[in-house]
């Protein structure tokens, strides 16, 4: 099976700075887009951004500019660098990936979330 992995979350001030992390191990044969989520309270889960395997980016509107993805395809990593922080940034930070692994001897392709990271940014 796959698991994802997050780390680096925590409470920071407006305009500062913080690193998220995600890995991905089990018995991987490939990742496909690799992207990151956030959930705030009362509000739906929506995209953040996400990275294909051969490194195109896609953002959304309200982070283009202070968020940058980047992915290490040879350890199955991706990362956000998250800068110029602000209170409306303040969510819990899902790690997704579209993974093609071996389950019982055979390919297959799903669609995998890491287990959530808080991200609080203070006024």
């Amino acid at each position: 099976q796959v698991q994802l992995v997050e780390s680096g979350g925590g409470l920071v001030q407006a305009g500062g700075s913080l690193r998220l992390s995600c890995a991905a191990s089990g018995t991987i044969f490939s990742i496909e887009l690799m992207g990151w989520y956030r959930q705030a309270p009362g509000r739906q889960r929506e995209l953040v951004a996400s990275v294909t395997s051969d490194g195109s980016t896609n953002y959304a509107g309200s982070v283009k500019g202070r968020f940058t993805i980047s992915r290490d395809n040879a350890v199955n990593t991706v990362s956000l660098q998250m800068n110029s922080l602000i209170p409306e940034d303040t969510a819990v930070y899902f790690c997704n990936a579209d993974v093609t692994a071996f389950i019982d001897l055979s390919p297959r392709r799903g669609n995998y979330w890491g287990q959530g990271t808080q991200v609080t940014v203070s006024s």
